[in-house]
């Protein structure tokens, strides 16, 4: 059990990529708390593995999605509600990346960045928030990265991406403030993950990002996964519009 009570029992959420990595977390963390909580990912595989490994019965769902899709974003919150009735929290997660220099990109490797994380996002946080809306209360947490503030070799598009999700936070946060509903982001530093594994696994480029971060580690998925359930909780009724840097002292330096 977390040794953190969020106070989340009963409260619904939807994780988008919550079937590893940082999501993943999250949702394990979620459902710790006794919350309700509905993954979507592309790969039924995947989210057959993380159903398994959570055995959470009937307080997790899972839906194959491909959040890009407007139509299966309208099915997958049909679907939550359907199931549980109302909509607490949403986490938008799914990312990806494919390194190249953005003047050597293709249209096509363009729009499959922006695709997978912000036009995902914006779809799940314009539906989600239409729902919060007519409710009248909800979280939204968006995961971005340093990366949307510091440019870095093939990640261009990638950090485009992640620094139009920090203004989607912000702009979403002021139209939705007066229907109670909360919109932030979590920003990480490299995370030990599949994602990211490329890069971490190897050594020289592994220890060169440490010697960038004051802890002296990259951060684990639970690094990112609590400063997001807190985001969720009700101790950030009064915190929306905003980017939590999680980098390790990082952005200090």
């Amino acid at each position: 059990m977390s040794a953190i009570d969020y106070n989340l029992a009963d409260k619904v959420f939807v994780v988008t990529g919550g079937s590893r990595g940082i999501g993943f977390e999250i949702a394990r963390l979620l459902l710790e708390q006794k919350a309700k909580v509905v993954i979507c990912g592309r790969k039924q595989e995947g989210l057959d593995t993380a159903v398994e490994t959570l055995e959470a019965g009937d307080n997790l769902l899972a839906l194959q999605t491909h959040v890009a899709k407007s139509e299966e974003i309208e099915a997958l919150f049909d679907q939550t509600l359907g199931r549980f009735g109302h909509l607490d929290g949403l986490v938008n997660n799914v990312g990806m990346n494919i390194m190249t220099a953005v003047v050597d990109a293709d249209l096509g490797l363009w729009h499959k960045i922006i695709d997978s994380n912000l036009n995902g996002t914006f779809l799940c946080s314009r539906k989600a928030g239409q729902i919060m809306r007519e409710q009248q209360q909800g979280k939204i947490v968006n995961i971005s990265s340093i990366a949307a503030r510091r440019s870095a070799p093939a990640m261009g598009i990638y950090g485009i991406a992640k620094a139009g999700i920090e203004m989607l936070t912000r702009v979403l946060a002021q139209e939705l403030a007066p229907f109670n509903v909360q919109v932030n982001a979590v920003a990480p530093c490299m995370v030990r993950t599949a994602f990211s594994q490329p890069l971490w696994a190897n050594k020289e480029l592994h220890e060169a990002i440490v010697k960038t971060i004051p802890l002296g580690r990259i951060a684990e998925p639970i690094d990112v996964a609590h400063p997001a359930l807190f985001l969720c909780s009700s101790g950030a009724d009064f915190i929306t519009g905003q980017t939590l840097l999680v980098d390790g002292g990082a952005s200090a330096i």
